[in-house]
């Protein structure tokens, strides 16, 4: 779907049917209920056309995905693999999970880091823009993870981390803390946190006392990683990719 194809754009109700959005009459009916936008205006006539290369379309508040060059991936990546599209030094990494179905796809990249230790949920897309504002400190996009310490966690730890805890390199503040399970001397926490520090997670709680002996990232944004095998690359839903977009406020 290019404007050189179609000089004149293409009506609205097929491109969001193209789109995967709904049948091309269930989208007749979502623009005449005025809940399609079109660069930030509310349509409601159905002979409406556009340019799906140059149009910026919203259902619902939610943003479409409108190029099908552009791939959003979730790696569960396991721990031992670096977060590395290649590695000059033949050690395991991020690269390798592409190898015999998105390698050939350009501009694929992990957005964002696991340190080598860290599994769980890594993104990766060849969509610029939604990559570098998933990454910029200002959108505060929030990680969660899931971390067994050593020993037992105090009350009131996750509301002194919730107000701010000092580091050398600044105050951190985590957007929720919690206590899962403690036992035999470990704890399992659950923080989130929009921070994008190096190995802010594990720096954080060796601070306070608490040393990670394993840490899992289980979701970015809301995107879940739910129960996807370790060492498995997916295909984010129309939906995830959509939450993704008003994360960043594309």
């Amino acid at each position: 779907m290019t404007s050189s194809e179609h000089p004149d754009g293409i009506r609205l109700q097929k491109v969001l049917s193209q789109a995967g959005v709904a049948s091309r009459r269930a989208a007749e009916d979502l623009i005449a209920a005025g809940r399609v936008e079109v660069n930030g205006e509310v349509v409601t006539e159905l002979g409406r056309r556009v340019h799906p290369d140059e149009a910026i379309i919203h259902v619902d508040g939610t943003r479409v995905n409108l190029r099908d060059d552009l791939i959003y991936l979730a790696l569960n990546k396991p721990k031992g693999v670096h977060s590395t599209m290649s590695d000059d030094r033949g050690r395991p990494c991020v690269g390798d999970y592409l190898a015999g179905r998105y390698e050939e796809t350009p501009g694929v990249v992990h957005v964002g880091r696991l340190d080598e230790n860290t599994e769980g949920l890594l993104l990766l897309t060849n969509d610029g823009d939604l990559g570098h504002r998933l990454m910029h400190p200002s959108y505060r996009v929030l990680k969660t993870y899931l971390a067994e310490v050593d020993g037992l966690v105090p009350r009131g730890l996750g509301k002194e981390l919730r107000n701010g805890w000092e580091l050398p390199d600044g105050i951190i503040k985590v957007d929720q803390f919690r206590v899962k399970d403690m036992h035999s001397g470990k704890s399992l926490v659950e923080l989130v946190i929009h921070e994008g520090k190096k190995h802010i997670v594990r720096r954080l709680l060796k601070d306070t006392g608490h040393p990670v002996l394993k840490l899992v990232r289980t979701a970015v944004g809301d995107v879940q990683l739910g129960n996807q095998r370790v060492g498995s690359i997916r295909r984010l839903t129309k939906g995830e990719v959509g939450a993704l977009y008003r994360n960043v406020e594309l």
